[in-house]
């Protein structure tokens, strides 16, 4: 039996995002010093404009920073919409 393209779709707002697209558009959102504030995670608070890589690499390892990215991200998902589409 065939399925339909809408069971293929999932509800999940996270579903097909990857950890740095999630990141992305947070910092987008409020940027690194607010978001060092935010989160309490130095590696945002390094430089002026901390290197993405060393920061992902840090949330995919340690699972509480990685959390409170991804319920900030979830959070405020209605507002990274509305930004994404004003560009």
């Amino acid at each position: 039996m065939p399925t339909s393209d809408n069971s293929r779709t999932s509800k999940d707002p996270m579903h097909g995002i990857t950890l740095e697209m999630l990141l992305r558009d947070v910092i987008d959102l409020y940027g690194y010093k607010e978001l060092a504030k935010m989160t309490k995670i130095r590696a945002f608070e390094q430089q002026d404009k901390p290197i993405m890589k060393p920061i992902l690499k840090f949330l995919r390892k340690t699972p509480w920073a990685r959390g409170k990215i991804e319920v900030i991200y979830l959070r405020d998902l209605k507002k990274i919409v509305a930004m994404k589409a004003k560009r």
